[in-house]
């Protein structure tokens, strides 16, 4: 008796992916469900700032789009979509959604959704019953000190509201901080019948990691590769991952037919350990993976097996994301050429922060980058003296200053002096015009217990 398989694609790694290789997958490949992951750790205080200023938005713009593009063709093919596209917004994306796909004529789609992860409106709640939300970055015991500016709080779900609207017979699935690998999660747990307990574990382990294999798409098929880069074929028509699953827990890591990209266990090992902190206890809300137990094996072109995937209890804490403000940031970029190009844009630092001394503004912190030298590597990289290098033939000059203000970032943008008394071979043309301030947000990532977490789900229909 064979053992059942169940073929899950990446459609998309982020937002500000590309559509085109997940309508290729959807096309082409012998899938049953595909995957877009559209958040990042900041990515959803993003989402609830836009919420803020209209109701109707906190979900990725693009998403309508996409799906009206995605859905006809997987609609046909019998393809199920799992997202986390709802963002802050899930009702008002699958509103918006709904609205759309009767626009563009397509009927008989249910549209499952899940909620559940915004708990910013419970934040007093929950501490006034005794629960800190404890920074396990900086160990900070409680939110005092930010509480006044967060943006939102959310939980990171686990594949529950995922299996219940696949049992509503739902075709495309929408949540907002649906863990990304708990998108892969769901379908699996959902088609193997596979609950929480202990006998499972193992296998809920190998569908943890297969997930984390593929959550980025093409990082595992080529795409931002420390090796073989530049040995990747086709990469402008890179194919996103697909897993094939069987109910024993062992995996094939493949990708869509007739593409580009690279499969083999070096692309897979590499991608197993992105975000990887402990590789035996790699935590998700759905289980713990152990990455250290599994072997691989090239088994054809482009595909790679994968066994002795294993897993341990789920945890007890999830992980809560809480987004607030801290201040304002801007940023300016300068160009200078040969000769003594380095010693202009040292020149051009050195009026900026002499400028800055003489003004009534207070800058929170700034950071200088000189463009060809230091700008990836930081404080690693030494920048030489400018006799050393009076040869180059550019050098690019990057300065970001925070301000608790807006209006601060505002002033510094339009009268910093580093606009009109640089040295001769400040190059203009290079030079565009800075863009407007950026509120800074930044994440207090903490836990709470899985108990205070209500997951809920609702089936529509187009």
């Amino acid at each position: 008796m064979s053992l059942k398989k169940v073929a899950i694609g990446s459609g998309s790694l982020m937002w500000g992916d590309i559509i085109e290789p997940g309508l290729q997958m959807a096309k082409k490949a012998d899938v049953k469900y595909i995957c877009y992951d559209w958040l990042a750790e900041v990515t959803m205080s993003i989402l609830y700032m836009l919420k803020q200023r209209d109701v109707n938005g906190g979900y990725p713009p693009k998403l309508i789009d996409w799906m009206c593009k995605v859905l006809p063709i997987t609609k046909e093919r019998g393809i199920k979509v799992i997202t986390n596209g709802g963002g802050a917004n899930v009702e008002g994306a699958c509103e918006a959604l709904k609205k759309a796909l009767k626009e563009v004529g397509l009927k008989g789609l249910k549209i499952g959704s899940i909620s559940g992860d915004d708990i910013t409106d419970k934040l007093d709640k929950l501490r006034s019953s005794g629960i800190k939300f404890t920074n396990i970055d900086t160990g900070e015991e409680d939110i005092d000190s930010i509480k006044e500016r967060v943006v939102g709080a959310y939980v990171y779900l686990g594949s529950e509201g995922i299996v219940e609207c696949l049992k509503g017979q739902a075709d495309i699935v929408v949540g907002g901080r649906l863990a990304d690998n708990a998108l892969y999660v769901g379908p699996w747990m959902y088609e193997f019948g596979w609950d929480y307990s202990e006998e499972n574990w193992n296998k809920i382990g190998a569908a943890i990691t297969c997930g984390h294999v593929v959550e980025c798409s093409c990082c595992c098929t080529g795409g931002m590769m420390c090796s073989y880069w530049d040995k990747v074929p086709e990469p402008w028509n890179i194919g996103y991952p697909i897993v094939e699953l069987s109910e024993n827990g062992d995996a094939i890591i493949t990708k869509t037919p007739d593409s580009g990209g690279l499969i083999n266990s070096w692309t897979v090992k590499e991608h197993l350990l992105y975000e990887l902190h402990d590789p035996k206890n790699y935590i998700m809300p759905d289980g713990i993976a152990d990455f250290t137990t599994l072997k691989l094996e090239d088994v054809g072109k482009d595909r790679v097996k994968v066994t002795g995937m294993s897993g341990k209890k789920r945890p007890d804490m999830l992980k809560v994301g809480i987004g607030y403000t801290d201040g304002w940031k801007q940023e300016l970029q300068h160009w200078f050429c040969w000769p003594d190009a380095l010693k202009k844009a040292k020149h051009c630092e050195y009026i900026m922060r002499e400028w800055l001394k003489r003004q009534d503004l207070v800058t929170e912190k700034i950071h200088v980058d000189y463009m060809g030298f230091n700008m990836a590597h930081g404080s690693l990289v030494r920048v030489p003296d400018p006799e050393e290098v009076a040869d180059l033939p550019e050098v690019g000059l990057r300065i970001c200053a925070k301000f608790k203000t807006k209006k601060e970032a505002e002033f510094f943008r339009e009268h910093a002096m580093i606009w009109s008394a640089p040295p001769a071979g400040y190059v203009f043309n290079t030079t565009t015009a800075p863009a407007k301030p950026v509120r800074i947000i930044k994440l207090w990532p903490t836990l709470v217990p899985r108990s205070i977490v209500q997951i809920k789900t609702k089936i529509v229909e187009v």
